[in-house]
């Protein structure tokens, strides 16, 4: 009986370490491998906690981005209403901002592919699903795309995270 209960016990605490690696990666997946060989989990399932919590979060905020992409079109709209009612002077928005410019030479030169790929790895899941959804959501090749470059880039960052360890044992 004992050994029964320590058995269970172990695949619960897994599970755990498991979904604690999942939620990490649903905000900041660059560093959340990093959290996995203090755990003592294995290459393999510190790469698959990963890359599922960081899909799971591409999946939602790629298709509702609309929704918060339409929700900030509403709070932009309900602040004009504010200034004509109270008929204030609206300050006037700047088209060509330096940040603009960068972002239309960035989509020019990068293209689909860069975006869709690393943008949910530099900036956060969230943020980065959301740009590369309203740049190119109508895009077929959006979506798959965004999931390729999460499963790319988990193994990339795990496989340094864990072979950067390997290298650091074998010298101690």
């Amino acid at each position: 009986m004992p050994a029964t209960w320590h058995t269970v016990r172990r695949i619960i605490m897994n599970w755990i370490k498991y979904f604690t690696l999942a939620s990490a990666s649903t905000i900041k997946f660059m560093f959340a491998p990093l959290a996995g060989l203090p755990m003592g989990l294995t290459f393999l399932e510190t790469y698959l906690s990963c890359i599922i919590g960081a899909m799971m979060t591409a999946t939602v905020f790629f298709f509702g981005s609309d929704y918060f992409i339409k929700r900030a079109q509403h709070e932009r709209e309900e602040k004009i209403k504010e200034y004509l009612q109270k008929k204030m002077e609206m300050p006037t928005k700047r088209n060509f901002t330096f940040m603009n410019k960068l972002i239309v030479k960035t989509r020019r030169s990068l293209g689909i592919y860069v975006i869709c790929m690393f943008a949910p790895l530099f900036l956060s899941v969230p943020g980065g699903t959301i740009v590369s959804a309203k740049f190119y959501g109508h895009d077929k090749r959006a979506f798959p795309l965004i999931l390729l470059g999460v499963a790319f880039n988990g193994l990339v960052i795990t496989s340094l995270v864990y072979s950067s360890a390997e290298a650091v044992t074998t010298l101690q």
